[in-house]
């Protein structure tokens, strides 16, 4: 157990530095100038004056060589300090501090309407013996994968706050939430139901059913487990998709939060901003998938026999086949 758990700590570090590396590389390859962009805030065109600029980038470490920039803000990273934001000059951990409430309050949300919608797709569509009705059931988490997240919230839009007038337009939380829990719960509904229809066709549901249980009792009892493992298996890519939904999301909504921020640091190349974004993303991608494999054993007693991290890989690897799969053939057939 304590080697599993410090070989996926060295993974989580090595993850951490790659999307740190790549951020960087990424953001020094873009033609315009942070300096430039940040001094002529009022995007008005005037000329600033040079000797400005030269001290803007010796005050942010701009004029060093890159290789010299790229181990300074490494360092800086590796003992938590991101540095300043070059747009505000506020410090970057105050900046992702101020955010994450909002963006914590609208995923978690989110997740909550995913789960429960998406597990309650998957049920009723497994359950039901009405040939039309599992037809249409099965047929909406493919439509729910293939709309793209800005789509949905302008519908949103349309519908519950201009038309109907529901609910407000912008500062509310509930449409933000639904827009982004559409996609993920669509996800969660395809891989559960697909481990709840395999879990079906193995032998001890009808030794189950042979001794007089009832349909819903072996589904509840020991089929919804089983089927469980794949679809919490996903949590982790469903993580990072929240995380690059919310960018969409908060600025459709115009809702403050890490994606609003995301979205105005990168048009501004804000470098040491969006590199701290990175970082906290890819931190809670790496905590989120270490929990799950941890949890294995808890919802399947078979993993427990197997290494963990050959169990945790395999199982990941098919499952996140099977779902590319089935979201290109979703986005295929909502196509035709």
């Amino acid at each position: 157990m304590a080697r599993y758990v410090l070989l996926r700590a060295v993974s989580a570090v090595w993850v951490l530095w790659a999307a740190f590396t790549i951020s960087f590389v990424v953001l020094y390859l873009l033609p315009a100038d942070p300096v430039a962009i940040a001094a002529d805030g009022g995007g008005g065109g005037t000329p600033v004056d040079a000797a400005a600029l030269a001290g803007m980038r010796a005050r942010y470490g701009l004029d060093q060589p890159l290789w010299e920039q790229y181990l300074s803000s490494l360092s800086h990273a590796v003992r938590g300090d991101f540095g300043r934001s070059i747009a505000t000059g506020q410090p970057v951990s105050e900046a992702i501090v101020d955010a994450l409430p909002s963006t914590l309050a609208l995923t978690g949300l989110a997740l909550l309407f995913a789960a429960v919608g998406g597990t309650a797709l998957a049920f009723a569509a497994t359950y039901t013996r009405t040939p039309w009705l599992r037809g249409v059931l099965a047929a909406l988490p493919p439509i729910g994968v293939s709309m793209p997240t800005f789509w949905t919230a302008l519908i949103l839009l349309q519908l519950f706050s201009f038309r109907w007038q529901l609910v407000p337009a912008f500062g509310g939380i509930a449409l933000p939430a639904v827009t982004l829990a559409i996609p993920i719960g669509a996800v969660i509904a395809q891989v559960l139901a697909a481990g709840l229809e395999s879990t079906w066709r193995q032998p001890f549901t009808e030794v189950a059913l042979a001794k007089g249980a009832s349909r819903w009792w072996v589904q509840r009892r020991h089929v919804a487990r089983l089927a469980s493992v794949p679809a919490f298996t996903i949590a982790g890519v469903l993580v990072g998709n929240m995380l690059a939904g919310s960018v969409v999301v908060e600025t459709v909504f115009a809702r403050p939060g890490l994606g609003r921020l995301t979205q105005t640091s990168v048009l501004a190349q804000d470098i040491p901003v969006v590199q701290g974004i990175v970082l906290v993303s890819a931190l809670a991608f790496v905590t989120v998938n270490l929990v799950v494999d941890l949890l294995y054993p808890v919802l399947d007693p078979r993993i427990e026999g197997r290494s963990r991290a050959t169990a945790a890989t395999t199982d990941r690897r098919g499952i996140l086949a099977y779902w590319r799969r089935e979201v290109t053939d979703g986005a295929r057939t909502a196509r035709t």
